[in-house]
């Protein structure tokens, strides 16, 4: 299928760049970007949306809670996402 896309000089002229280092076409990073991007959308289970989110880009961080993070409250939170994660291994059939 064709299609057109709009985009700003520099980050075109900058693909094609890295299209001809990568001895690839314009065309072929293009659809390889958007596959990976398409891809790389995790989903955040119930027990994990309390503390994490899906940033702008797509990748899992910590929420900004407006209190600051300690050692202890990361380590707190890792276990219980972790402890989530253990227990629908444990019993999938609760899903």
């Amino acid at each position: 299928m064709k299609t057109t896309l709009e985009l700003p000089d520099a980050l075109f002229l900058e693909a094609k760049a890295f299209a001809l280092r990568r001895r690839t076409t314009f065309k072929a990073i293009v659809e390889q970007a958007l596959r990976r991007e398409i891809q790389a959308t995790p989903t955040l289970t119930p027990e994990q949306c309390e503390y994490m989110e899906v940033g702008p880009l797509g990748i899992i961080r910590l929420k900004k809670t407006g209190s600051p993070m300690t050692p202890e409250t990361y380590r707190e939170r890792v276990e219980r996402i972790e402890g989530a994660d253990d227990e629908r291994h444990l019993n999938p059939q609760s899903e």
